[in-house]
């Protein structure tokens, strides 16, 4: 089985330690990016994955080239062209200082490109999987008749399209995001979505905004789930985060999955957290892992969470956790150690 994912690669700062951007004087340097995140995620898990985007002719699009095949991903489709390659600012927060992002992606590469630079034939020919998130046609009208022109290509050729919903208020309005969603959902097979995702992107109320209580919204997630089901009878599998979040640092982590009417749902996990940035991508690598490799659901689901909290205890956007930490982890449903 194999994943090919759509998204844009962005070369992404972080200042040293919980220093704010107006204090740096230097910055660490990495890549990430929420479709590239699942297939680091993917290939590091031993499956197959593929990533599309566009880089820059230069040495920096050669640079995420470079680390994107270390870890295993296949780059063969990946477009060149256009002037700069998107960038962004990660700030880490600590306390009651939350975490803060500056993107600095406009006019990039990928964001500039057009639909007809896609050819779906050539680029989908031999995958299983179409994966893409809410943040790729955030980015421009042009990215939004991409993403639904593969949607469309996917439906008539038998390849489930993974939509996750990933709503980002600093890239597009709720309304925009709602009118995005009513085109691509008939065509979805499997989608995520977490806290103000249902609203956000669905119009569907699921949570109320209390990151301290997320958890407890559980019987309003499953109504919401229900829903969006109901609304899109073509929906195999539904996925979703809930979270207690009471600092920066520590936090609880459960999930839920619906397919079929019958909800299943993980341990909530206990985390103390290192970097609060790639746990939904992680998440849903976990359990498009689980789906490919043919796991029953409960196993799925607790995988899926038991690699999403093992991302939140890892530096940068990927998720470097491989099969044995996340299946010990999600085999005890609490700490694992090395034996």
């Amino acid at each position: 089985m194999k994943l090919t994912s759509l998204g844009e690669l962005m070369l992404r700062f972080k200042p040293n330690s919980c220093t704010r951007i107006v204090q740096a004087t230097s910055f660490e340097a990495s890549f990430g990016g929420a479709e590239a995140n699942v297939a680091v995620s993917l290939a590091l898990l031993g499956d197959q994955s593929c990533y599309i985007t566009k880089l820059p002719q230069n040495i920096l699009g050669e640079s995420a080239l470079f680390r994107l095949r270390g870890y295993g991903v296949d780059t063969t489709k990946i477009l060149r062209g256009g002037e700069r390659i998107g960038t962004y600012y990660f700030e880490k927060g600590t306390s009651v200082r939350g975490t803060n992002v500056v993107y600095d992606r406009a006019h990039s590469s990928f964001a500039t490109s057009n639909d007809n630079e896609y050819d779906w034939k050539r680029l989908l020919k031999t995958t299983d999987y179409f994966y893409v998130s809410g943040i790729t046609p955030a980015l421009s009208p042009q990215l939004q008749d991409t993403v639904l022109d593969a949607a469309i290509y996917c439906k008539k050729h038998g390849i489930k399209v993974v939509y996750d919903a990933n709503f980002r208020g600093k890239l597009w309005s709720t309304k925009d995001a709602q009118k995005f969603s009513s085109m691509i959902m008939p065509y979805v097979s499997i989608v995520f979505a977490h806290d103000e995702d249902f609203e956000s992107s669905f119009g569907i109320k699921a949570f109320d905004g209390n990151m301290a209580d997320g958890i407890a919204q559980k019987q309003q997630f499953k109504q919401a789930m229900l829903k969006l089901a109901a609304t899109y009878p073509n929906l195999e599998t539904i996925g979703s985060v809930l979270r207690n979040i009471y600092s920066v640092e520590s936090s609880q982590w459960t999930a839920m999955l619906l397919n079929d009417q019958t909800f299943y749902e993980s341990p909530v996990h206990s985390v103390q957290v290192y970097e609060g940035v790639g746990g939904g991508d992680a998440f849903a690598a976990g359990i498009m892992h689980g789906i490919m490799n043919q796991f029953d659901l409960q196993k799925t689901v607790n995988y899926g969470i038991a690699a999403s909290v093992t991302k939140l205890t890892i530096s940068g956007d990927f998720n470097l956790a491989f099969d044995n930490e996340i299946t010990q982890l999600a085999a005890t449903g609490g700490s694992a150690m090395n034996r």
